[in-house]
């Protein structure tokens, strides 16, 4: 008998490996513009991350247009128009008991990144970085060896 321990510090293995082989078929279907709408094949958009509910039946999806090419709500949008027929080419190549109901979110990846480049620029924050402080090869008083001078 097998007990499941629950530690509650975030998605399962198998949650990973799920959202990954979602994420990966989406690419997929969306670069050869397999879906019945001109509008969403007429756009660039990459996923770039999804993840799973615990239970498997709830897919997020992060999408964002490539380049900036339309607004990011349109590509959310067209693809929740789609989301029966994205649905149906996610059940038919990836093995799976449910099809997941997937749901759209912009993906805010690169609007963090931009503003945590943003804060290690700041004159206060570069100070303290460049900053000698409390380093493991600060002087301590030991030779080389670990003895004391």
């Amino acid at each position: 008998m097998s007990h499941r321990i629950s530690r509650g510090d975030g998605p399962s293995q198998r949650q990973l490996r799920v959202g990954e082989l979602i994420r990966r078929t989406l690419s997929d279907v969306l670069n050869r513009g397999e879906i019945h709408d001109p509008e969403l094949n007429a756009m660039s958009i990459t996923v770039g991350e999804v993840s799973c509910s615990p239970d498997l039946k709830v897919a997020t999806v992060y999408v964002m247009p490539l380049m900036g090419s339309v607004p990011v709500e349109a590509a959310i949008a067209a693809l929740a128009r789609n989301k029966g027929e994205l649905r149906h080419r996610i059940s038919s190549e990836v093995t799976l008991k449910y099809a997941p109901d997937l749901r759209f979110r912009p993906d805010e990846t690169f609007d963090r990144l931009d503003e945590t480049r943003r804060m290690f620029d700041d004159p206060k924050v570069r100070r303290d970085v460049d900053a000698p402080g409390d380093d493991a090869g600060a002087d301590t008083g030991d030779d080389a060896g670990g003895r004391a001078r």
